[in-house]
C-alpha cells in the first residue's frame, strides 16, 4: 500500500544524522585533529538519528523497532551487506599474499620514465578498479610516486594528483566498491550494466586526463629505470574478478572465486598457512565492520522516515523544481554531490540519497543503471576534490612541506573531467546511444 504522508518534520532524524556527523568533523578539524571527519564511527552518528526518530515519530516503541527492522532488513540491504563482507575478505586475502604490490611493482616496472605522470596514473587507475578502494590505491602508490617524482624534476603535488585521480576512476568502476555496491543495490541493477553506464563517461574523461598529463606533466630529467620485484601469478584474481565481474558471472560466485584463487596462490607460495588465509577472510570482513552496520542502521532510519512521510516531502519540493528527465538527472546528481561534501563520505552520501534517486527515477522515466552511475559518479567526483577528504589527506601526508591540500586538489584533473563528461551526457545523448551500440555487440 502506498505511503501518502507528507511531513519535512520527518527528516529532522536524518538531518541530526548528517549535522552530527558534520559538526563533529568541523570542530575537530578546527582543533588540528587528523582525519577529523573519520574521527566519529558514522554507525554511531546513525543510531543518534534512530534515537531522534524514536524520540519524535508517533506509535509504541514495538511499532517502531518493528519499522527499523523491517528497513535493516530489507532483501537488497542484506544482499549488499554480504557483497560487502566477500568484497573486504577478498581484498585482505589478496593484498595479504602480495598481490598488491605485484600490480604496483609490475606497473612501475613497464612504466616508461617519460611518461611518468601518465604512468602513475594509470597504474592507480588499475590498481582501484582491482581492488575496490580509492585510499588503498593512494596509501599504496604515493610513496613510489614521490619517488620518480623527486628523480624526474616533476612538482610531488602533481604525481600526487595523478595518483588521487586514477583511485577516483577505479573508485567509480570498480564492481568490488563500496560506492558501486551502494549505488546498485539502493537502484536494483545489475553491476555490469552500472559499469558499461559508467564507463561510457569514464573512458573519455581518462583519456582526456591522459592528454593533459602528456602536455603538462612531462619531466624535466628522465628518472633512472628501477628494477622492482613482482609476481605475475600474483596479478590473476585480480585480473580474473575483474573480466568475470564485466562478462555477467554472479557477482557472488566472482568475488568467492578470487577469494579462493588469491587463497590457493598464498597457501602454495609460502604467503600464508590455510589458517592464516581463514584468518585474514574474517580479517576482512572486519574491515567492513563499518560500512555493513552504516547500510543497515541508514536503511532502516530510512524507512521509518518514509513512513511518516519525510521522502515524500523531499519529492513534492523536488517536483517543483525538476520538469523533466535532465533536471531529474541535475536534480539526483546535485544531492549526493552536496551530501558528500557534508559527510565526506561518498559510500554514506549515496547511502541517503540512494532511496530518493530511486522515487525520482521511476517517476521521470530514468533507467536504474543510469541513475545508479550518476550517484556513483558525482559522489566519487566531490571526494576526490575536498581537502578534508580520505584520499587527499592520506595523499598529502606524502608530501613534505606541502602549504595547503588545495596545491594538490589544483592538480586532480580526473574528477573535474569527469564531472564535465558527466554533465554533458545530460545534454547530449551520446550515452545512449552508445548504449544502444553496447547490447548490438552482445
Amino acid at each position: 500500500m502506498k505511503n501518502d504522508k507528507v511531513s519535512a518534520k520527518a527528516l529532522i532524524p536524518f538531518l541530526v544524522f548528517v549535522g552530527v556527523y558534520l559538526i563533529t568533523g568541523i570542530v575537530l578539524n578546527a582543533q588540528g585533529t587528523e582525519l577529523a571527519f573519520y574521527q566519529l564511527p558514522s554507525p554511531v552518528a546513525a543510531i543518534i538519528g534512530i534515537i531522534v526518530a524514536f524520540i519524535m515519530f508517533k506509535g509504541s516503541i514495538e511499532e517502531k523497532f518493528d519499522s527499523l527492522i523491517k528497513g535493516c532488513g530489507n532483501e537488497n540491504i542484506i544482499i549488499m551487506c554480504i557483497i560487502f563482507l566477500l568484497a573486504g575478505a577478498f581484498s585482505t586475502v589478496s593484498k595479504q599474499m602480495g598481490g598488491v604490490d605485484s600490480v604496483v611493482n609490475l606497473g612501475m616496472s613497464v612504466l616508461p620514465p617519460q611518461y611518468i605522470t601518465v604512468g602513475i596514473f594509470i597504474i592507480s587507475c588499475f590498481i582501484a578498479i582491482s581492488t575496490g578502494t580509492s585510499v588503498g590505491t593512494v596509501v599504496a602508490v604515493a610513496p613510489i610516486a614521490i619517488g620518480f617524482a623527486q628523480a624526474a624534476g616533476i612538482s610531488e603535488a602533481m604525481v600526487i594528483g595523478a595518483t588521487i585521480s586514477g583511485g577516483m576512476f577505479g573508485d567509480n568502476l570498480s564492481i568490488i566498491s563500496d560506492t558501486t555496491i551502494a549505488a546498485t543495490r539502493t537502484q536494483g541493477v545489475e553491476m555490469k550494466d552500472k559499469f558499461k553506464a559508467n564507463f561510457i563517461i569514464a573512458l573519455p574523461a581518462a583519456i582526456v586526463t591522459i592528454v593533459l598529463l602528456l602536455i603538462f606533466a612531462r619531466p624535466e630529467t628522465i628518472p633512472t629505470v628501477k628494477s622492482y620485484e613482482y609476481n605475475i601469478i600474483k596479478v590473476i584474481p585480480y585480473i580474473f574478478v575483474l573480466v568475470s565481474a564485466i562478462w555477467g558471472m554472479n557477482v557472488f560466485v566472482v568475488l568467492t572465486g578470487g577469494i579462493i584463487l588469491s587463497g590457493i596462490i598464498g597457501i602454495s607460495d609460502g604467503s600464508f598457512t590455510a589458517l592464516v588465509f581463514s584468518q585474514q577472510i574474517f580479517e576482512g570482513f572486519k574491515g567492513m565492520l563499518d560500512i555493513f552496520l552504516l547500510s543497515m542502521f541508514t536503511s532502516g532510519l530510512a524507512y521509518m522516515v518514509e513512513r511518516e512521510g519525510g521522502i515524500n516531502w523531499i519529492i513534492k519540493q523536488v517536483r517543483k523544481i525538476i520538469k523533466g528527465k535532465k533536471s531529474a538527472e541535475l536534480g539526483i546528481s546535485a544531492m549526493v554531490s552536496l551530501t558528500d561534501l557534508a559527510t565526506a563520505n561518498n559510500t554514506v552520501a549515496i547511502l541517503i540519497n540512494g532511496p530518493i534517486a530511486k522515487e525520482i527515477s521511476e517517476e521521470y522515466g530514468i533507467e536504474p543503471k543510469r541513475a545508479a552511475s550518476l550517484l556513483d559518479i558525482f559522489s566519487c567526483v566531490f571526494q576526490g576534490l575536498i581537502p578534508y577528504g580520505a584520499q587527499v589527506l592520506f595523499a598529502c601526508a606524502s608530501i613534505k612541506g606541502l602549504n595547503s591540500p588545495f596545491e594538490v586538489v589544483y592538480l586532480t584533473w580526473y574528477p573535474l573531467v569527469l564531472a564535465a563528461f558527466a554533465l554533458l551526457s545530460i545534454y547530449v545523448p551520446y550515452v545512449e546511444r552508445v548504449s544502444v551500440v553496447f547490447k548490438k555487440t552482445n
